[in-house]
């Protein structure tokens, strides 16, 4: 049988982790509780953590969503959904979500579709785009947006007349 953990040497743990990388209040609560600590001892590390910078949750979801839209190629519905069972506040989500420039969201959508429409299968346009919003839309991209990259794609003549 394991030795239980101390509120010290969790914290000290904790402490190295966050050090390393960034962690939201609720990853270490989840850890502490798999280490079987009490709730009273989750809350005496976890504050101990936030009083001196290592967990920031503010500063995590930025760091979240910067690494999902950049390098999963997550839309803002699914990294909304992350931050939502991560148990982030929804001030905070809304903030960070606001704050991903238009321009790369589009840079990474575009070239996303592009690489879907070579591997699909479709016997129409029609079907190829539903296929292709279907597949934006699992990815967590609003329809609005995903429209809009498709009519750019489709007909990049307007792509002068839309600006």
């Amino acid at each position: 049988m394991t030795k239980e953990k101390t509120e010290q040497e969790a914290y000290l743990q904790l402490a190295a982790l966050c050090a390393q990388a960034e962690h939201c209040e609720q990853e270490m609560r989840d850890k502490m509780k798999r280490w079987g600590m009490t709730p009273q001892t989750q809350d005496n590390v976890v504050s101990r953590l936030v009083k001196e910078r290592y967990i920031d949750n503010e500063r995590f979801a930025r760091a979240f969503v910067k690494d999902k839209v950049r390098y999963n190629k997550w839309g803002r519905r699914k990294v909304q959904q992350a931050l939502w069972m991560k148990r982030i506040d929804d001030d905070i989500q809304q903030r960070v979500l606001d704050e991903i420039d238009d321009k790369e969201y589009l840079d990474v959508l575009v070239p996303l579709l592009k690489q879907k429409r070579k591997s699909v299968k479709a016997n129409s346009d029609y079907e190829l785009n539903q296929k292709l919003v279907r597949f934006a839309l699992s990815r967590g991209f609003d329809y609005g947006v995903i429209r809009q990259c498709l009519d750019v794609e489709e007909d990049m003549d307007f792509d002068d007349e839309t600006d």
